[in-house]
């Protein structure tokens, strides 16, 4: 079977986790979770941790390690965080080679403060990403694939953009909206026609199509793309391709550290799988397997599994569409 190759494109950030027991505490009030840090004292930490982020560039590692041509392209800078997620890519054997850099851009870099039980509080600088009027982000690397991953791209024109080039290259999308794309629905109802997956969670689907219940949300959803899967944390997911819909649980019940590219981790880990053929259902196990494997370690990339891992059964139906 000749392996497929995925395009990723979208931003890349560089992580740094801090922890600490005595430092940082979950605080409640009138039932909204908070973080309080006092003014004017030097906080001891337990353990800082460097980390790559960003949504396809974790994404983008899933394939690799999955032995799956891996492509990511984007503008990045000559920053350190440019030049350490540049790297940690190129160690993981991701074709970084269509990535664009020069000083006019920026990594994205978060500051992530870490709580127990996987919660967290991100500070976050965006950095200065392309914009569909921006050249430099050269949009042929797309027709070098076979599928697309796109998440989070901050710009609904260049996501236009990049849609309708793979549409008319036969290259199928998979996109993962966030952000920007979720504030204008309409518009991404219209550029659905041209996306194969679809993958959000709860509160992202209510956003596009009608439904309380994730099986109602995928079910509508599926009139707009051939495949959908709509997830919700612990409560597991439910995928439908038309024919058939899965309903997954959790793979395992497992002590969350991090909660950091679990998200990534089952979108990608399910089109690492679907891509390479395997139906619907075991490529959902895969991705729940992924997102489990992830939550377990600090940053979005350390969990991501191998190729040959070894996967268990998991709690899922399956009934006709």
């Amino acid at each position: 079977m000749t392996l497929p190759t995925i395009v990723t494109i979208g931003k890349a950030t560089q992580d740094v986790f801090l922890k600490s027991t005595d430092a940082f505490t979950e605080l409640v009030h009138k039932g909204v979770k908070y973080e309080q840090l006092p003014v004017g004292q030097k906080l001891d930490l337990d353990e800082v941790i460097f980390a790559t982020g960003g949504n396809v560039t974790n994404a983008a590692v899933t394939f690799a390690r999955q032995g799956i041509h891996s492509k990511y392209a984007w503008c990045l800078g000559n920053d350190v965080a440019s030049e350490g997620i540049l790297a940690s890519l190129d160690k993981e054997g991701v074709d970084t080679s269509h990535v664009f850099q020069s000083n006019a851009f920026r990594a994205s870099y978060s500051t992530v403060i870490m709580l127990s039980g996987g919660e967290r509080t991100i500070l976050n600088y965006k950095g200065s990403m392309p914009t569909a009027a921006d050249h430099e982000l050269n949009l042929s690397v797309i027709e070098e694939g076979d599928w697309i991953y796109i998440s989070s791209l901050g710009d609904m024109e260049l996501l236009e953009r990049i849609i309708s080039r793979a549409a008319e290259h036969g290259v199928k999308v998979m996109l993962n909206p966030a952000g920007v794309e979720l504030k204008n629905p309409d518009k991404l109802r219209a550029l659905l026609e041209d996306v194969e997956v679809l993958t959000v969670n709860k509160e992202e689907a209510q956003m596009i199509v009608e439904g309380q219940t994730i099986e109602e949300l995928a079910r509508h959803g599926h009139s707009y793309c051939p495949v959908v899967i709509v997830s919700d944390g612990p409560n597991g997911a439910v995928a439908t391709d038309g024919k058939t819909i899965i309903a997954a649980g959790m793979y395992e019940d497992v002590p969350v550290v991090d909660r950091t590219g679990g998200g990534d981790a089952f979108g990608s880990g399910f089109l690492a799988y679907y891509a390479q053929g395997h139906s619907l259902k075991d490529s959902i196990i895969f991705a729940s397997a992924n997102s489990t494997s992830v939550v377990q370690k600090i940053g979005a990339k350390d969990g991501i599994l191998h190729k040959g891992t070894v996967l268990h059964d998991m709690p899922l139906t399956e009934k006709e569409f």
